[in-house]
């Protein structure tokens, strides 16, 4: 059986809908700098930005540099991050980010896509996250309430994998909307149609 999946102009009017209700819509994770932003999207996965959040102050502070992380012990960096899911790959994937980091650039974060995703840790997701940011590169970064999301809307098929879904929404919309329609689809997820919301997904836009 075939899937009915919406015209490019049916799915960009939902997308023109939700974007209407978050029109300044932003990501929600606390940082300073491009590192700490790599830092706490790494952190972020498999887990809310809230618990990111309560750590990050006490991260930034212990951990202000590239150099002071990849000389910092697992030990210290577990303790820091202790709260947030996954807390023990994520301290050995900011270490060796860390280290890669100081090694091979500078201490500065790439602004390529590629060279982000070859970082321990960094998928496809979190480079997105990074550059557009971090850097204003135009990305839809692909997480479960966008695939979700997508998906109860028929924009995309049910089987999509993010890379897929990423794919369809930047083709039906100008690059210059990528970034604030990724917000806002984020943010209806979240706080108007989470996972547990029932019954037909239009009653729930504005």
């Amino acid at each position: 059986m075939i899937e009915d999946l919406l015209s490019d102009d049916e799915a960009r009017t939902v997308l023109k809908r939700i974007l209407a209700m978050y029109p300044n819509a932003k990501g929600e994770l606390h940082w300073d700098n491009t590192f700490h932003l790599l830092c706490a999207v790494m952190m972020s996965a498999q887990t809310t930005d809230k618990m990111v959040n309560r750590v990050m102050p006490d991260f930034i502070k212990k951990f202000p540099t590239p150099e002071v992380l990849a000389n910092a012990s697992i030990e210290e960096i577990e303790s820091t991050i202790k709260t947030i899911g996954l807390y023990r790959s994520k301290a050995k994937h900011l270490k060796a980010t860390a280290k890669i980091l100081v090694e091979k650039y500078d201490s500065k974060i790439p602004e390529d896509k590629k060279t982000l995703m070859t970082f321990p840790g960094v998928g496809e997701k979190t480079a997105n996250v990074v550059l557009a940011e971090g850097y204003g590169v135009p990305a839809i970064a692909v997480d479960t309430h966008i695939s979700r999301i997508s998906k109860a809307f028929h924009i995309v098929n049910q089987k999509a994998a993010p890379h897929e879904v990423e794919q369809r929404l930047e083709s039906i919309l100008p690059k210059n909307e990528w970034i604030k329609t990724h917000h806002a689809m984020i943010l209806f997820g979240r706080y108007i149609m989470p996972a547990r919301a029932k019954g037909d997904p239009y009653s729930y836009l504005n």
